[in-house]
């Protein structure tokens, strides 16, 4: 795997923190996908949106495509709240790093139930593709964020202790980074009229 060299990481790294919008599963056909570019885990610099499909595949696209058309261009690192959105529209990291030649970043909050989750996928019509996503992530690894306090990243593009460093560089306020952790806010706040769930 080819890796981005970051000879010296800044405390003010500019960050794509993404996270989408809750939906109800039952009504809506898209979301809402929304991204935070920070400096570091300090200062809030820009936000994007865009829509993907649920339960599709184009997750992947849209990202890319945010990338591509943002007047930001000093993003170095893109940073996932899973690697799921609307549902199950994988990321192919692998793809988005190809396309956008920025480094990702998947931040896990705890250690996937990978049996149940594959079981999930069986009757979906895309289930090769979300299972080739996964495989391609790898199995999430375990860092400390805090004196014995955890979360699980799964990354593309980057040396492990390069995103070591990142991800505890961003997580500021709590366990979870701030670009992600802003996106969550923004997501749920404008889909439900108040930022809701755990950010």
């Amino acid at each position: 795997m080819q890796c981005v060299k970051f000879y010296s990481i800044k405390d003010e790294i500019r960050i794509l923190g993404l996270d989408d919008a809750p939906f109800n599963l039952y009504s809506d056909k898209k979301t809402m996908l929304v991204g935070a570019i920070f400096r570091g885990g300090k200062w809030l610099d820009g936000i994007l949106r865009t829509e993907i499909d649920i339960d599709g595949t184009d997750a992947t696209e849209k990202i890319v495509e945010m990338v591509r058309g943002s007047r930001h261009k000093d993003i170095r690192i893109i940073m996932l709240d899973g690697l799921g959105f609307g549902g199950f529209n994988m990321v192919d990291i692998e793809e988005v790093f190809r396309k956008t030649k920025l480094p990702v970043i998947v931040i896990v909050r705890q250690m996937p139930d990978f049996k149940a989750i594959k079981s999930a996928l069986k009757n979906l019509k895309h289930k090769n593709f979300y299972l080739k996503c996964i495989e391609k992530a790898g199995k999430p690894k375990k860092i400390e964020i805090k004196h014995k306090k955890f979360i699980y990243i799964q990354s593309y593009g980057i040396e492990f202790s390069d995103a070591e460093e990142i991800v505890r560089l961003s997580s500021t306020r709590s366990l979870i980074p701030e670009p992600v952790r802003v996106a969550h806010l923004i997501a749920s706040g404008i889909a439900l009229g108040e930022s809701r769930g755990n950010a």
